[in-house]
């Protein structure tokens, strides 16, 4: 993970990044970037927080899309 990845998501938990990701881009617009069940079909923090702990892969992707929004904020 690079520097400005690293301080992006600095002290922050996977809730608090969901969270707002969901605010910034309502849970289709998340769906549409990251392609997992779980935002598209009844989302929840929840259920995705819970999926995303178990995959690896899927939190990288959410990761990696929080630090997109937070570059272009």
């Amino acid at each position: 993970m690079s520097t400005s990845e690293h301080n992006a998501l600095h002290g922050k938990t996977l809730e608090q990044i969901l969270t707002e990701l969901v605010a910034h881009y309502q849970w289709a617009g998340l769906a549409e970037r990251v392609e997992v069940r779980c935002f598209q079909r009844d989302p929840s923090i929840k259920s995705s927080l819970t999926f995303l702990r178990k995959t690896p892969w899927a939190r990288e992707k959410v990761e990696q899309l929080y630090v997109k929004m937070q570059r272009r904020g």
